[in-house]
């Protein structure tokens, strides 16, 4: 036994592995610690010491750094040996970074009779298990150990030990309580490995067990089929004449059939059997060659899309123009010729509650076409649209597959809603998917991932529905046919109530017609005083609100029978009004002009309001109101334009300097675009000059440098808003002036636009005191 001496050693944690005494290992040199530690050992030696939970091993690993060198890749390695146990004592001074402490090394006496009897029980319980393995290799090498201890020690390299059993091990000096644990833990290994053993061979013997009943299964259906009797083939000859009937194309029937064959083959234990049964199912419940007839009676169609919906002339006349093309392809014969049919793919943009989705049924209705509804608000999963492939447990086709089975006919009219809400994520695109779906070069061979076949979409009528566009991918909008729905003007909205609204909340509130009568003027105050939208959904709402306080009238018997609301009455109904004209109060003072903005929920007026700090605040510009980057600078040029402008705005120079602050209220609501860009040039002229902007003047329009004013989008949303909020004159981009031809004839007519090409144009018109005579009347 060698005699060992205290001596003094760099120090290198461990804290992913354990060296015992005996084992070479190959250490990746990652830390500073341990680079400090190899190059202060210098190829002698050094103390290898475990970190667990925080703290280091009681006792660690006295070994050599036998190379240095790099490893494959580049990286720095040290080869080294373990030597013998030593314990940690107290850090003492050495050199260089490293850190150096004292070691008192173990003094392992001579092994006992019982540590011998372990070690060879424990030596054996390892055999068995390598062999087990298949690697004897191993076996042939613990042979040649004899020393308990050392033989011990070798479980550092089992893979079955954890780290933390293998600083036990290390902490653990005496060799009989050594050899009790790994011992121990061995053959808690070998009972495992016993075990999978155990099920390996009871799974191979059920593989065989299957295999012999498919074996006798096909050699009964052989011995039916000699004696004639089929019964057991219900199912398989149920299915084939489902596919001899579902006038599938021939290279669907061709799959089917195939499919169908394999389904015969497969036994009906089989997981396989039900996959191949579910996906003959939905072949067969696809409607291959099911389709109904239009009805391409013009006139009839434009009946129930009239009695359907108020206005939106747009909508329906594209509705008529598919209706005249089919009809003249039908009559000429032109659709028997290119083998494809006429579908269309249209999308409504507008905003919530202008009847976007009800349009969709109405135009089922008027085609005489069936309808189904395909959601895609929040989907980000690209096989929601394409389907799920075989191979996946529980896969099912898309939802464009599901629909048309929902529907039973190919041409049926399927609205895709809210496609501007498309998500995309790691599962995938939906929106990609969608670019086969609605192009119609593509279409007619459509393939769900689940069917993996041939699908004509051709025939199907796609309608899209979208608040706004600008969300919607390009390449998918590209594809569309866009049709914007910009809202309803009062009288169109008073008209809506009448017909549809007032009728429908009758119903639902249990009310008969002759129990309660709204007068138009009523319904002109719910509109302008209760509701300010583009739709009409909260004016069902505010109905619904004034039929229930009579519904609750009626049922008390505290009123006769019929109750009359007339605009005088609302009040009592609704409460006090939830919108004021406002616009002559917010203008009176000097730095205040109306602008007019486009959201998500349709046309808005946007109050712009500037002032400026007296004293010596120096020059400054400050933005308020959740303002986007574009509007900040169209703000800016404003600023600037008046500054540089200043004396041919009689604007004195030492106001046109100084701390400006320029606030959009309704803080909250996020606000960007550059068309607000006049309406901040006219608030700020406004502040410098002390003339307050004319109460009656809403204005849009983008401005430059120079003071020309640009062009914009959204105008007809844009004069609808200002037609609700009160106001009789616009003034706009020169190049919008023809997009005043979408704006009601209504509207025109009780309304006066400004065509402008610059801003001394709209400061002409918004800060004249006396009555302007108007640059242009609407036409």
């Amino acid at each position: 036994m060698t005699e060992l001496h205290t001596e003094t050693l760099p120090l290198l944690p461990l804290t992913t592995g354990v060296v015992l005494p005996g084992m070479v290992v190959t250490l990746t040199i990652e830390s500073p610690d341990a680079a400090a530690a190899i190059e202060a050992a210098a190829r002698g030696e050094l103390m290898l010491v475990p970190r667990i939970d925080g703290r280091y091993a009681r006792v660690g690993t006295v070994a050599k750094v036998e190379e240095v060198g790099r490893v494959r890749g580049g990286a720095e390695a040290a080869v080294i040996r373990g030597l013998h146990r030593g314990v940690v004592g107290v850090g003492v001074p050495g050199t260089g970074s490293a850190t150096w402490v004292q070691i008192e090394p173990v003094d392992e006496p001579e092994p006992s009779a019982q540590a011998r009897a372990l070690a060879r029980e424990y030596r054996a319980t390892l055999e068995t298990i390598v062999e087990a393995r298949g690697v004897p290799q191993i076996a042939e090498f613990l042979r040649g150990i004899d020393d308990p201890g050392q033989i011990a020690d070798m479980a550092g390299y089992s893979p079955d030990l954890s780290f933390e059993r293998k600083v036990e091990i290390l902490e653990t000096v005496d060799v009989e309580q050594r050899l009790d644990k790994v011992l121990a833990w061995a053959k808690d290994t070998l009972a495992e490995v016993e075990v999978k053993e155990r099920i390996r061979d009871e799974v191979s013997e059920n593989l065989e067990k299957r295999q012999r009943e498919v074996i006798l299964r096909e050699q009964m259906a052989a011995i039916r089929k000699e004696l004639g009797d089929d019964g057991g083939d219900d199912v398989v000859g149920e299915l084939r004449s489902k596919i001899e009937a579902a006038g599938m194309p021939d290279e669907v029937r061709e799959e089917a059939e195939r499919e169908l064959g394999r389904l015969e083959r497969t036994s009906e234990q089989s997981p396989e059997y039900g996959w191949i049964r579910t996906y003959l199912d939905w072949l067969t419940e696809v409607p291959w060659d099911v389709r109904t007839d239009d009805n391409l009676a013009i006139d009839q169609a434009r009946a129930v899309l009239d009695a359907d919906h108020e206005g939106l002339e747009d909508v329906k006349d594209r509705i008529l123009e598919y209706l005249a093309v089919r009809k003249l392809r039908k009559d000429r014969g032109l659709a028997e010729a290119t083998g494809r049919g006429s579908g269309a793919i249209l999308t409504l943009v507008g905003p919530p509650g202008v009847g976007k989705t009800s349009l969709g049924e109405s135009v089922a209705r008027a085609l005489g076409r069936r309808f189904v509804r395909v959601s895609l608000g929040g989907i980000h999963d690209e096989a929601e649209i394409r389907g799920h492939r075989r191979t996946y447990v529980g896969a099912l086709p898309g939802r464009i597959v599901r629909a048309l089975k929902d529907a039973g006919t190919k041409n049926p009219v399927m609205m895709l809603d809210e496609i501007d809400k498309v998500g995309a994520d790691w599962r995938g695109d939906p929106s990609s998917a969608l670019l086969e779906v609605l192009d119609p070069a593509q279409n007619h061979t459509f393939r769900d991932h689940y069917l993996d076949v041939d699908l004509d979409l051709s025939e199907v009528l796609f309608i899209a529905t979208a608040n706004v566009a600008e969300t919607i991918p390009a390449p998918l909008l590209d594809r569309m046919e866009v049709i914007r729905i910009d809202g309803y003007t009062e009288e169109e909205k008073v008209a809506i109530a009448r017909q549809h609204l007032l009728p429908r909340q009758l119903e639902r509130n249990g009310l008969r017609a002759d129990e309660v009568t709204v007068a138009d003027d009523a319904l002109r105050v719910v509109v302008a005083d209760y509701t300010r939208e583009a739709g009409v959904r909260n004016l069902e709402r505010e109905l619904g609100k004034l039929l229930r306080k009579a519904a609750t009238t009626i049922a008390s018997g505290s009123h006769d029978t019929p109750i009359v609301v007339g605009a005088n009455d609302v009040r009592s109904y609704l409460g006090r009004p939830r919108f004021f004209f406002e616009v002559a109060e917010r203008t009176a003072v000097p730095g205040v002009a109306t602008g007019l903005a486009v959201t998500g929920t349709g046309g808005d007026v946007l109050f712009i309001e500037a002032t400026r700090e007296e004293g010596d605040a120096g020059d400054g510009f400050q933005l308020t109101g959740q303002l986007g980057d574009v509007m900040k600078e169209s703000a800016q040029i404003a600023l600037s334009y008046v500054r540089s402008h200043a004396a041919e705005l009689a604007i004195p120079s030492e106001r046109a300097h100084g701390k400006f602050h320029l606030h959009v209220p309704a803080g909250a609501v996020p606000k960007d675009g550059p068309s607000a860009g006049i309406t901040m040039t006219t608030a700020l002229v406004s502040l410098l000059t002390g003339q307050p902007v004319r109460p009656s003047v809403g204005m849009t329009g983008e401005v430059t440098l120079q003071g020309r004013v640009l062009p914009i989008g959204g105008l007809k949303q844009k004069v609808l808003a200002a037609h609700r909020a009160g106001l009789t004159e616009v003034v706009l981009p020169k190049r919008n002036e023809g997009d005043l031809d979408d704006v009601p004839e209504q509207v025109r007519e009780q309304m006066t636009f400004h065509p402008v090409e610059d801003v001394r144009d709209v400061l002409a018109v918004a800060l004249r005191v006396e009555e302007p005579a108007a640059v242009t009347a609407a036409a």
